[in-house]
């Protein structure tokens, strides 16, 4: 991705360099890698997630030390995350202004390492990326992309970076025009398997708004960008991660939806670039 000397977001906290002595993991081992899987890209509510995250650091104690320097390549990264991010506002104001939706409130978004306090509850990085309603927050430890890399088998590369920011982005979009909340009150009147479709719908639909931003972006767009964000996309489908932890597929569990429904909804958003297109709802419900 083509990002050098352009602007980068006022919306960026950087808290890297702030991190405790000894890094609250989930428990370690498998534990740890389980709960990085879950929580992969699962941040669509509150409610859902504010457990989940109070779980990884339950009973963890951390002492802070002083901020650190940040090393070149960390600034670096910094930097390019800070340019994606300036990148979604330009998009996401353009496409609201278009489709009169309103007012589009920019997130912030956070990066940390280690473990990071938010109004959804306390996280470690085993948490994986995740955004925040309460505070209208993106985190992110940004380590996390080694191991989507290394563990994971995704191929990694800048743009798998963008693709995930852009999806928690989305998160953010089914904040601003009601999505979120919608889904939490259907959730809670359904079963625990319409729940995960609904998820599952709500998931695909951030993936979908990945696309979107995608497709507006194309001009800063490199060889091999669309892959990597594909190659992510595919290595955290459900079906994905149940076979490398538990070694079987269980479609009723769902939450994310398969790899190559992922996929597919990116595509789809960055073919189409039109919002009106994203009813993965319907798609999933009927």
């Amino acid at each position: 991705m083509k990002w050098q000397g352009r602007r980068k977001s006022e919306n960026l906290e950087d808290r890297r360099g702030m991190g405790s002595k000894g890094k609250i993991v989930a428990g370690g081992g498998l534990v740890a890698i389980v709960v990085i899987l879950l929580q992969l890209f699962g941040g669509e509510t509150g409610q859902q997630i504010a457990p989940l995250i109070e779980q990884v650091s339950q009973g963890q104690s951390t002492q802070q030390v002083e901020q650190r320097e940040l090393t070149a390549q960390e600034k670096e990264i910094g930097d390019f995350v800070g340019t994606v991010l300036a990148d979604t506002e330009d998009v996401w104001n353009q496409v609201f202004r278009e489709n009169n939706l309103g007012d589009y409130k920019e997130p912030i978004l956070v990066l940390f390492t280690d473990a990071v306090s938010t109004s959804c509850g306390n996280a470690s990085s085993a948490s994986g990326p995740f955004y925040c309603p309460a505070d209208q927050k993106l985190y992110m430890d940004l380590v996390f992309f080694d191991e989507l890399k290394t563990r994971f088998g995704a191929q990694g590369g800048d743009f798998a970076i963008a693709y995930v920011t852009a999806h928690e982005i989305g998160h953010h979009i089914q904040t601003v025009l009601g999505t979120s909340q919608k889904v939490r009150q259907l959730q809670q009147q359904s079963s625990k398997t319409e729940a995960n479709k609904l998820s599952v719908a709500q998931e695909l639909q951030a993936d979908f708004y990945a696309g979107i931003w995608a497709h507006y972006n194309q001009k800063y767009l490199e060889e091999g960008d669309i892959e990597e964000a594909l190659s992510a996309a595919n290595a955290v489908g459900d079906d994905a991660i149940q076979k490398r932890v538990r070694g079987d597929v269980i479609p009723d569990s769902f939450t994310h939806g398969t790899s190559k429904q992922r996929m597919q909804w990116f595509m789809k958003g960055f073919k189409t670039g039109d919002i009106t297109q994203g009813d993965t709802f319907s798609a999933i419900l009927n």
